[in-house]
């Protein structure tokens, strides 16, 4: 068939008014369960301080009827610390904004500072993940908080022939990654584990990447029916959401902002976020035809005792 002679259709017509949906679609990820987990508490000064201690290990006490009493030789308590990092971002606007007719958001400004405030709590994930040993900074350098990997070294199961080494554990330092990592597997996994419970932890939460995911998927268990169908609607079900283990049982959850070698298994209760500065949306001064707001955050990372932790470390990832 043809269009009659003279037709005039929609592809004539310059009138026609645009058909712009009044929404904005956005599915980047914006979960952050490391800072999610940490309890926030109070820092005072840049330098945020707290103090660990141990037990000494058991021994034999037995003493005669009548002995004399010694006191037993103690041990003080260690101090640790971790330096704040100030995370900070802007957004400028032209106050033509003030005018124009937009879809899915009234006012530029507001959509733009609730999206960086989004980022900088991503920003925000890295940095609790990063091999980054703390920087005590100065009127140039800025300072940084020292990560996770800096501070596991009693728990840890990694490769050391190509120099793969422990930092010192207090977050002077970072991990020296080994240059020949092997792949994720239950016995590295169960070897973590059960060195931590003899530390005395008690983990609950695993953070992984996707790849290192599905490598615990493949763990064999005394039941292996993580794959099954379910006949009644036909799901098919491959999770592992808890794994449970004499040395204690953890859930795993899979992560974004860690480096996907890293293999974290955590205490919750054990790690904490200092914050100086709580997240505030500030508007900063005028100086032209513009609008201008900043989002600034300032803390640091608390590990309350690193032997309540650890990690498998150069897994590979491909």
């Amino acid at each position: 068939m043809a269009q009659p002679t003279n037709t005039m259709s929609s592809y004539d017509v310059n009138g026609i008014r645009e058909d712009l949906s009044d929404m904005i679609y956005d599915i980047s990820p914006e979960e952050t369960p490391f800072y999610t987990m940490c309890a926030k508490t109070k820092a005072k000064n840049t330098l945020h301080e707290w103090q660990t201690d141990a037990l000494r290990s058991s021994e034999d006490n037995a003493h005669i009827e009548g002995d004399d009493t010694v006191a037993n030789a103690r041990s003080a308590t260690t101090r640790l610390n971790n330096r704040t990092q100030i995370f900070k971002n802007a957004v400028v606007i032209p106050d033509t904004d003030e005018g124009l007719d937009k879809a899915g958001r009234k006012k530029e400004i507001a959509y733009q500072s609730i999206k960086m405030a989004t980022e900088q709590k991503l920003d925000i994930e890295r940095a609790l993940f990063l091999n980054q040993a703390k920087v005590t900074g100065d009127d140039t350098t800025a300072r940084k908080l020292a990560g996770a990997p800096t501070w596991l070294a009693t728990n840890t199961v990694f490769e050391s022939g190509a120099s793969g080494a422990d930092p010192t554990g207090d977050g002077s330092d970072a991990r020296t990654d080994d240059g020949t990592p092997v792949a994720f597997s239950q016995t590295r996994f169960d070897t973590c584990m059960q060195s931590i419970w003899e530390s005395g932890g008690r983990p609950d939460k695993v953070f992984l990447s996707a790849f290192q995911m599905n490598k615990a998927l493949a763990f064999d268990g005394n039941n292996n029916q993580r794959s099954t169908l379910g006949a009644k609607d036909a799901r098919v079900v491959n999770n592992l959401r808890v794994y449970v283990t004499p040395w204690g049982n953890v859930e795993f959850i899979p992560t974004r902002e860690n480096r996907s070698r890293d293999v974290f298994i955590m205490q919750s209760n054990m790690w904490a976020v200092g914050v100086l500065r709580g997240t505030k949306n500030v508007p900063l001064a005028k100086t032209g035809d513009s609008t201008k707001r900043q989002i600034v955050t300032e803390l640091t990372l608390v590990c309350k005792n690193e032997k309540a932790s650890g990690g498998i470390f150069d897994n590979t990832t491909s």
